[in-house]
């Protein structure tokens, strides 16, 4: 799959994910005026309007300022801000801004932003709307832990994300998991409060009882796996997108192997980033919680890795560089 081809399928893909998140909004929404409003609500979709309105506002808060949140979170410095304490300091930060440099104009897209997290742990991500209204931020981790070809490597991997429209696609699908969660949430509450309960009696007494506890039965289930179904939707698209955006960025260096080792240098962290939290975590190039499921293959590691195997990716890189075998 080429740039092209990339940057349509995350368009579609994209367009998709709303539009399936609208179709379940409308679900959630529709229940809860049959549900807790019943024929007293009239003809307005209440619970479907608000519903509507809390993703789009969210999706929208997301999309426009989603960047800056994440790296307010991290406490991230843009790079050209930093006092560096001595000359190695300078140097390092210095070669960050040459490499993000030569990798845009390797990727054909304006330079992105360049921030600095203040965390001892490798790690990196790219955050943003796309080409021009981007962002990279590595840790200080990274910086020690690098070297020039291993850092280039690293740059030109979430440059590809910029590149291919992965950051765009990855912040809408986030604002869509945190609305479905709490949407999800809201609706649980109201069923323990038994506001459901009593007006299903009013539909039992009315005749309608067994059509109202099967729709009843469909969307107490809807709400209950809701959140999950949308997290693995997310962790799937992140999965994919990183074995691309390795390969991509092999591309741009035209040097697998640096990316390979900067990998096997990251895998061999102990500690987690603690700097990055869970919501951004499906941004970073490793998973900076450190979880058991990104090390594994299989059902539930496709269902809920926010990351591929480490070992996987590092493989596929040796096979470009022709060192898949000995």
């Amino acid at each position: 799959m080429n740039l092209y081809e990339q940057q349509t399928s995350n368009r579609r893909k994209t367009w998709l994910i709303m539009l399936a998140f609208i179709g379940l909004l409308f679900v959630l929404g529709a229940g809860f005026d049959t549900l807790y409003l019943g024929a007293g609500g009239g003809f307005v979709p209440v619970g479907s309007l608000l519903a509507l309105t809390l993703g789009s506002v969210s999706s929208a808060a997301s999309y426009f300022a989603g960047d800056k949140a994440v790296l307010l979170a991290t406490a991230a410095t843009p790079v050209d801000e930093l006092a560096p304490a001595s000359d190695e300091e300078r140097l390092k930060l210095q070669q960050l801004n040459n490499v993000v440099d030569e990798m845009a104009i390797a990727a054909g897209i304006p330079r992105p932003r360049v921030y600095v997290v203040p965390d001892p742990d490798p790690n990196a991500f790219a955050t943003g709307r796309g080409p021009g209204r981007s962002s990279i931020a590595v840790t200080r981790g990274l910086l020690d832990a690098l070297d020039r070809e291993e850092l280039q490597g690293v740059v030109a991997h979430e440059m590809s994300h910029i590149r291919n429209l992965d950051v765009r696609l990855m912040t809408i699908v986030a604002a869509l998991v945190g609305t479905a969660a709490l949407l999800s949430e809201w609706a649980r509450r109201g069923m323990m409060w038994g506001g459901g309960s009593r007006r299903r009696d009013d539909r039992d007494r009315e005749g309608g009882g067994i059509a109202g506890a099967v729709f009843f039965a469909i969307w107490a289930v809807a709400i209950l796996i809701a959140p999950f179904v949308v997290q693995a939707l997310a962790m799937m698209v992140s999965r994919k997108r990183e074995y691309l955006a390795d390969a991509s960025g092999a591309e741009l260096t035209r040097n697998p192997l640096g990316l390979a080792r900067a990998l096997e240098k990251i895998e061999s962290a102990v500690e987690p980033t603690r700097s990055i939290n869970r919501g951004s975590a499906h941004l970073c190039i490793t998973d900076p919680l450190g979880r058991q499921v990104n090390l594994k293959e299989g059902f539930w590691s496709d269902l809920f890795a926010s990351h591929p195997p480490m070992a996987a990716r590092i493989a596929a890189l040796k096979e470009m560089a022709f060192q898949g075998r000995s």
